[in-house]
């Protein structure tokens, strides 16, 4: 159980949020105070639980406090609902949904020596505030973090503190993971799967030593997006710290984030802006559309895990394991197929006698299929994914606006009006905001096996809602086409008259 200095470190961390608020620019303040309490804060179950209000740990802490401080202390009116009116409805459907799932889960389930109880009218007031407390952080990045200098303070922050983090888990690497049971008092998850190839891998303070070398892959992939869009000399300190990084990650061990690194990666370093964004928009499409390719059975799972075989026999049996789980929970998923099962492990199967729980839920996607449905996981999915078909799509327009008006401008020259300046076809495009989409389409792949939503996943995501709004606001309107010149008046014709 967790000790007192975990609760003290949970009490202290408005406190720090609100100085961070006050020494810094809201945006960035709104940064270190997610990301500082991310990586230092207890994990659960170390929490405050107070009634119809989610438990507040190192994630909605974080949350409820920077939105307090922003409202509160620094008199800041954020605008609560999104411009753009799909995400404005996806979250609505997020917020409001868990009504419809509570009104259609009265019933208990009843075991031999367990009752599971139904959703009350009291569940239909917290589970609205839960899930608006969850999306707090998203909706204040989407206020705060929206311009090119806001990116790269996020890609900056990222850095710094994958270089300091990389500390303890070194240490964790070569001591086994301890740090949080020294500290907070506990070990957070089972100490037999921080044992593989040999050696340890790290979870500091985190949920797992998956989350770790995801938080290290977000660093890495971050470090490569700030040595692309530099151009001083200077930047290949980047680069040297990126090498760093990748020195970290194996040492992590975990092969799929080494998978992602190679691939993102190299992805960063070539490609240009708009096809960063179609990639990341294919990777997006997938995780969306995956529950409907599982039931199509369109996924290859037996080709996944041949492959797997062939790479290594114990994590092939781990991805057996989860797949045959997943079709298990998905099958349970649609027998409430609208709006799920609801909380308190009702998605899940039990034993008839007992009513312990029987499934194993790895995959975001099945966790939110099973307790939310169709309705939860197409606007969670849906809100993630949707900055990014923005911006794809607003580079697309502007793009061919762009060459409309260079191609009027030069028809115009041709006969005989002012020269055409090629130079304002161009469009202008951060170059954070390709590695950001690709970091987030990533993060949104990675929800399938594993259940690594993170408060930097929806500040990323609501960095880029905001910046894909200011965009369409900002973009000039189509000008109109150059008017002809005006033709000679004819000569007038002499009559009697």
């Amino acid at each position: 159980m967790p000790n007192a200095f975990a609760s003290l470190m949970l009490m202290l961390w408005p406190v720090v949020a609100w100085r961070l608020f006050v020494a810094l620019p809201p945006g960035r303040a709104l940064i270190w105070t997610f990301l500082g309490a991310y990586l230092l804060l207890p994990p659960p179950p170390a929490a405050f639980d107070f009634p119809l209000m989610p438990a507040l740990d190192k994630e909605t802490l974080p949350n409820l406090s920077a939105f307090v401080i922003v409202v509160v202390v620094l008199g800041l009116k954020p605008r609560i609902l999104p411009e753009s009116r799909p995400a404005r409805w996806l979250v609505l459907a997020v917020i409001l949904s868990p009504i419809a799932t509570v009104f259609t889960n009265s019933e208990p389930l009843i075991f031999t020596e367990r009752v599971i109880r139904g959703l009350y009218l009291q569940d239909a007031i917290a589970q609205p505030i839960n899930q608006f407390i969850t999306l707090m952080g998203f909706l204040l990045a989407r206020n705060y973090l929206r311009t090119r200098e806001d990116q790269r303070d996020l890609l900056l922050a990222l850095l710094i503190a994958g270089l300091a983090y990389s500390v303890p888990i070194l240490l964790e690497v070569r001591l086994s993971p301890q740090l949080n049971n020294w500290i907070y008092g506990y070990y957070q998850h089972l100490f037999s799967q921080s044992i593989r190839g040999g050696g340890y891998r790290p979870v500091v303070f985190l949920y797992h030593g998956i989350w770790v070398a995801y938080f290290v892959l977000a660093c890495l992939l971050a470090t490569l997006a700030l040595w692309r869009g530099d151009t001083r000399p200077s930047r290949i300190r980047f680069l040297v710290a990126a090498c760093y990084l990748v020195v970290v990650l194996v040492l992590s061990k975990t092969l799929a984030m080494l998978v992602y690194a190679g691939v993102a990666g190299v992805m960063i370093m070539t490609l240009s802006t708009a096809a960063q964004l179609r990639v990341a928009l294919v990777l997006a499409a997938i995780a969306f559309f995956y529950p409907a390719l599982k039931t199509a059975g369109l996924v290859p799972a037996d080709a996944i895990l041949a492959q797997a075989e062939a790479i290594s026999p114990e994590r092939a049996s781990s991805l057996a394991f989860r797949f045959e789980n997943e079709d298990i929970l998905a099958e349970r998923a649609m027998q409430k197929p609208l709006f799920g099962w609801g909380i308190w492990g009702r998605n899940h199967l039990h034993d008839p006698t007992t009513g312990l729980i029987t499934s194993v839920s790895d995959g975001y996607w099945v966790i939110v299929l099973g307790v939310w449905g169709w309705v939860g996981y197409i606007a969670r999915f849906g809100l993630m994914g949707l900055p990014i078909l923005l911006l794809w799509r607003h580079l697309g327009r502007a793009r061919a606006a762009a060459r409309d008006r260079f191609l009027r401008e030069a028809r115009f020259t041709l006969r005989g009006g002012a020269h055409a300046h090629v130079g304002e076809s161009r469009v202008a495009v951060s170059p954070y905001v390709g590695p950001l989409a690709l970091m987030l389409g990533v993060n949104m792949l990675d929800l399938l096996p594993n259940a690594t939503l993170t408060p930097i996943t929806w500040l990323i995501a609501g960095m880029l809602l905001g910046h894909a709004e200011l965009l369409t606001r900002e973009a000039p309107e189509t000008p109109a086409s150059p008017a002809p010149a005006p033709a000679a008046e004819p000569e007038k014709r002499r009559t009697v008259l």
